[in-house]
């Protein structure tokens, strides 16, 4: 359940290493997996040294998000556990995210970890095609 101020991992290749909610879209409740919140990134992933002159480009456009900007973003994962129709349990370690454009379309092109299935329900099946598993 991710709520106001919560700083929550973010698990693609944008930039962004740590993020935190200000917001969670069209709920008044606490968000869940696959809903759609707005978040302040607060930390940056640093992607080895930059050279001077000539560096790699893949470097710099690895960086598509700054330290203090404002994004969207989906749950896709959460620390609190929930039950599925079918009767299981599901927790996972941490509260995780991807960070997404106004259209819904993933900012970054790879995810690092497991992703719920949750999201395909929620009709994010961008992300779950992106994510090399799905739990």
């Amino acid at each position: 359940m991710i709520q106001l101020k919560t700083l929550i991992n973010c698990i693609d290749n944008s930039g962004a290493a740590v993020v935190e909610c200000v917001n969670v879209l069209r709920s008044k409740r606490p968000a869940k997996v696959g809903d759609r919140i707005v978040v302040v990134v607060q930390k940056q992933r640093n992607f080895g040294p930059e050279s001077g002159s000539g560096g790699s480009v893949s470097v710099g456009a690895a960086h598509k998000v700054r330290r203090g900007d404002i994004r969207h973003a989906v749950v896709v994962r959460t620390a609190k556990k929930y039950q599925r129709p079918d009767g299981s349990v599901v927790k996972f370690d941490d509260n995780a995210c991807v960070l997404i454009n106004k259209a819904g379309e993933p900012i970054g092109s790879r995810l690092n970890g497991i992703v719920a299935s949750e999201l395909r329900d929620k009709k994010w099946s961008k992300i779950l095609s992106l994510a090399p598993m799905h739990l």
